[in-house]
């Protein structure tokens, strides 16, 4: 069970600053961060950890098991950001 960031997301970094594996992008630093509409986690690198939830102050990050039917579709939003 990975975690997923929905569209709510403000891009504040705070939950890619505690993410223990680096999968939370992109960063201040990274191409495409003034265009993407959110941040996204990677599915593959993403332990499970649940460290990025507490800090997340929109309430943006779900793990799968808890995402409500009307947010299925980021699963596969934030898949494909990590899919190039």
């Amino acid at each position: 069970m990975a975690y997923v960031i929905i569209d709510t997301c403000t891009k504040d970094l705070l939950c890619a600053d505690i993410c223990p594996t680096d999968c939370v992008h992109p960063k201040k630093d990274e191409p495409g961060f003034e265009e993407a509409k959110q941040l996204f986690v990677d599915p593959v690198g993403c332990i499970d950890c649940g460290a990025c939830v507490p800090v997340c102050k929109s309430d943006s990050i779900y793990a799968l098991d808890d995402l409500a039917e009307g947010f299925k579709q980021f699963i596969d939003i934030n898949a494909k950001y990590y899919a190039n």
